[in-house]
């Protein structure tokens, strides 16, 4: 198989307007696809953020739970020692005992009114964190419905263009093959500095194709014999003369 360095600066230059060519398709694919694949990344990390947060607030709900749970629970102790210490004050000797009765049956219903008062507090931020629970699902919901919206669009555009997509990049993948490794950096370097992806240009109307910048006759005249890779000096895109840019198509 001959290498890159056995082909002629025509041949390379063919080659170099026919990648442009098929680079400029594969680019009206991704334009036709628009910004639907960072939307649906966009909502993917949005609804998993979503969901993360559902789960912190469940874990919420269950500790403020546990904690209600566990005041119910301190307040039926209580009651049972306020019931074993009013059993007890009926059997008394005298009032020393009956005073430290009934200062202990005083701390369990300060204890149960302390636990009626936290359970109270926790009921409403349970309520709180319910409705916030509720209103994260709603959002999952709707954001989970927007996503699957985007992503059956953007599917239908996949499938829509793939065959056409492969077919771009097999030709592609071919007219590399025939550019220097210097020469296929420059025309990658060129393309991602200019939004419309255009490293290689024809000078119409004695002009360059990419910035519109005046060519000089001499220099045209050196396009045309196909010599050597001239660049514009204004924007420094690859240059070919009108003729080589409109004998070469690409289907």
């Amino acid at each position: 198989m001959a290498t890159s360095k056995d082909f002629s600066v025509k041949e390379k230059l063919t080659a170099l307007v026919k990648l442009q060519k098929v680079d400029s398709k594969l680019d009206g694919i991704e334009i036709l696809r628009g910004e639907l694949p960072m939307e649906v990344k966009d909502l993917e990390d949005e609804i998993t953020g979503l969901f993360s947060r559902k789960t912190r607030i469940e874990e919420e709900i269950n500790g403020i739970s546990e904690f209600i749970d566990s005041k119910k629970e301190a307040i039926k102790e209580a009651e049972a020692l306020i019931a074993k210490y009013e059993k007890q004050s009926d059997n008394v000797k005298n009032s020393r005992e009956f005073e430290a009765i009934s200062k202990e049956i005083e701390m369990q219903n300060l204890e149960i009114k302390l636990c009626e008062k936290h359970i109270r507090d926790a009921n409403e931020e349970l309520a709180d964190k319910v409705r916030l629970l509720e209103n994260s699902k709603k959002l999952i919901a709707t954001k989970e419905g927007v996503l699957t919206h985007k992503k059956s669009e953007l599917e239908k555009i996949i499938a829509d263009t793939q065959k056409e997509e492969t077919h771009f990049r097999k030709l592609s993948d071919e007219a590399r093959t025939h550019i220097d490794e210097r020469l296929m950096y420059s025309y990658d370097r060129i393309r991602k500095n200019y939004r419309n992806g255009l490293s290689v240009v024809p000078v119409d109307r004695d002009a360059c194709g990419g910035c519109f910048n005046s060519i000089p006759p001499q220099r045209q005249s050196e396009l045309r014999l196909h010599k050597k890779i001239i660049v514009c000096e204004n924007c420094g895109r690859i240059l070919v003369d009108n003729d080589m840019n409109d004998s070469i198509e690409v289907k």
